[in-house]
């Protein structure tokens, strides 16, 4: 390897070592003091560049693209606000375990704390939501510097794609001359040629072998025994990268009986298996007391993933006496109700396969006809519902994206119509969102990211407020090629408020919580080049049909009303109770 400077020698050993673990994309915010980073990533004909000009999306864009692929794309920056503005992305990451790996670049130490421009404090910038995080060396042209580069590079995307993935933040120091200019004696011509080129044959320098944490024998027939009753569930929250094995998820319902309430970030609740496995998708309107009361407890539950999206389901487990498995690989508790009984730390994939060698369990088909039939009921109230909703144009989106797909849904009320309105299928969809913080910023980003990293069609479902949060995410759309039918529901405002109790409040509820905005998204036709079409609710299935089948990005505005449909949500899942009640 050549270089002209250390500058540039540090950058380029780096991101050839970067490449040689796998990283084949790079999201990068221009700016000075990264300028060797940015040189090095550009010119390596192994990585691709993501350019994006707002740090905030960047981050967002990357972490997209980790959520749809479980491998890292990292985002650098400049020094200064540009670093702060990845901690929303990092956050994100952290909570719902997205490898990340976050390159900032920085001052000379000897300027830290002088008042110098764009010099803040980036140690440990983002506290406890990275899983490692080192402040580099300054760049030096020795055998045993470069050495340890190479190795940093490799325990970098180690920890950041581990059993407990999330950010890794390493923080370069730069001193000029920044750009590849020629500095006599900067680059010694008697370097190691392993620790200048590194090792031979493209191999990383370091190469880290993973293991997923399994039970031990013992245990395993333990919990096999412990499963072995007549009324269980399996309760699939929204999933960590890369996902769950679906086939492994429905072995081991086979061989327990066990229905699957699947949340709709599961990656189970579509999908081939439902075929042949009893997959539930309704629960959220009639897992209400009232229906339950009269209904057995389960024996058993049996977790995997994040937290249901579902409140009323979270519920529902909250009230049980059922003993409660948390199925988690890192031995984190991931469980606010604190209903459950036993922390299992292995690979939910892993052990469902393992566990569907061991149990022969018959199914209880009582306890089966009473999810199964709750399940038609509500699907059948559904169907007979004649009002345009919100709701519907979630479940539409489900049901008529092309094969494969896909999804990334908003947080707020999207991703509450998705797991209430979309039914389970056999229809091949991804189905993404960030549920981690589950936060309404660089939801845009995120989605672009995903589509980004797959050759699936992407459709994004987002409510009015993530998309004006994120607008500057739509630059991507140009810039980087990526396209999408992005669903924009308008309701002029926070409609998720209707939801709670302030709604009978006036004031403050409009001004406060509310807060309807009334901008006109039509301009961002125009700004961003795209297509952009505002339609009636009954017209939205044959908007949407043209636009996935067709080229370029579409946006499909449809104005909706936050409190009529709210209402009809409320009466459809009042129907199910008092039929289910019955």
């Amino acid at each position: 390897m050549t270089a002209p400077n250390r500058n540039a020698l540090w950058a380029r050993t780096f991101a050839d070592e970067l490449a040689r673990t796998g990283i084949d994309a790079v999201c990068i915010a221009p700016g000075s003091r990264s300028t060797p980073l940015t040189e090095a990533f550009d010119r390596h004909d192994d990585i691709e560049t993501f350019s994006h000009l707002d740090e905030r999306s960047a981050a967002y864009f990357a972490l997209g693209r980790a959520r749809r692929t479980g491998e890292v794309t990292p985002v650098l920056c400049t020094s200064g606000t540009a670093a702060a503005n990845f901690h929303p992305a990092v956050i994100e990451a952290s909570q719902a375990r997205v490898p990340m790996l976050v390159l900032t670049a920085d001052r000379p130490p000897e300027l830290r704390d002088s008042g110098a421009n764009q010099t803040i404090d980036q140690e440990k910038l983002y506290g406890d939501a990275v899983r490692w995080y080192k402040d580099m060396p300054e760049p030096e042209a020795t055998d045993r510097k470069l050495r340890s580069l190479r190795t940093t590079a490799g325990r970098a995307v180690s920890e950041a794609t581990g059993v407990d993935a999330g950010p890794v933040h390493l923080n370069f120091p730069f001193r000029k001359p920044l750009e590849p200019t020629y500095v006599e004696g900067d680059v010694p011509a008697d370097l190691d040629p392993e620790a200048l080129d590194g090792r031979s044959g493209s191999r990383p320098y370091v190469k880290t072998t993973a293991g997923a944490p399994e039970l031990s024998e013992d245990h395993l027939r333990k919990l096999a025994d412990d499963l072995a009753v007549d009324r269980g569930l399996i309760v699939a929250g929204p999933a960590d990268p890369p996902g769950f094995n679906a086939e492994a998820v429905a072995a081991f319902a086979h061989a327990t009986g066990f229905p699957v309430v699947a949340d709709p970030l599961s990656g189970l609740r579509f999908g081939g298996h439902t075929r042949t496995t009893t997959v539930l998708g309704g629960y959220d309107a009639y897992l209400d007391e009232r229906v339950t009361a009269d209904w057995p407890d389960p024996e058993v539950v049996v977790r995997i993933g994040a937290s249901p999206t579902s409140k009323a389901l979270r519920k529902y487990l909250a009230r049980t006496d059922a003993r409660q498995y948390l199925v988690d690989p890192t031995g984190r508790w991931r469980e606010a109700e604190f209903g459950a009984t036993d922390l299992v730390e292995a690979e939910p994939s892993v052990l469902a396969w393992r566990l569907s060698q061991l149990i022969r369990n018959r199914p209880d088909e009582a306890w089966n006809a009473l999810w199964s039939d709750a399940e038609d009921a509500y699907w059948s109230l559904v169907d007979d519902e004649t009002d345009a909703f919100e709701g519907r144009l979630a479940a539409d989106v489900a049901d008529l994206a092309p094969e494969p797909a896909t999804l990334f849904v908003s947080n707020s009320m999207p991703v509450r119509d998705l797991d209430r309105f979309a039914r389970p299928s056999t229809k091949s969809r991804t189905v993404l969102g960030n549920r981690g913080a589950s936060g309404i910023d660089g939801i845009v980003s995120s989605a672009l990211g995903a589509g980004s990293a797959a050759t699936d069609h992407l459709t994004l479902l987002t409510g009015d407020l993530a998309y004006y949060h994120d607008m500057n995410g739509l630059l991507a759309l140009g810039r980087l090629g990526v396209d999408a039918t992005i669903v924009l529901v308008n309701n002029d405002g926070g409609g998720i408020f209707h939801m709670l109790p302030i709604e009978g409040y006036e004031p403050p509820f409009t001004d406060q919580f509310k807060t309807p905005h009334g901008l006109d998204f039509a301009a961002t036709e125009d700004l961003y080049d795209l297509s952009f079409a505002s339609v009636d609710p009954d017209d939205f299935r044959d908007a949407y049909a043209e636009s996935v089948a067709t080229d370029g990005t579409d946006v499909i505005e449809v104005r909706t009303d936050a409190e009529s449909s709210h209402r009809v949500r409320e009466r459809i899942a009042e129907r199910a109770r008092e039929r289910l009640s019955d």
